[in-house]
């Protein structure tokens, strides 16, 4: 399972999110990564046009889950389910 944070440099929402997300990573185990959509752009700028408004998005194993907020709870029934938990 993997864990992605679409972000972008300087938003404080994408460094809660980041902070939100920790503790499950470390309770699961997930594989993490974390992409600046602006950045990604040069390469694929349908990410921004897709997220570029909507960030910090949270996807798991590259489905969109959550926007803006990272819905712990939500997020953390996923994960176990995903465990086999």
């Amino acid at each position: 399972m993997t864990i992605t944070l679409l972000s972008r440099a300087g938003c404080a929402a994408c460094a809660r999110a980041l902070a939100d997300l920790q503790p499950l990573l470390d309770e699961f185990g997930a594989e993490f990564e974390e992409i600046d959509v602006d950045a990604a752009s040069a390469t694929d700028p349908s990410l921004r046009a897709e997220y570029g408004d909507r960030l910090p998005v949270i996807l798991l194993d590259g489905r969109e889950h959550s926007y803006w907020d990272v819905d712990i709870p939500r997020l953390e029934v996923d994960l176990r389910s995903l465990a086999g938990q």
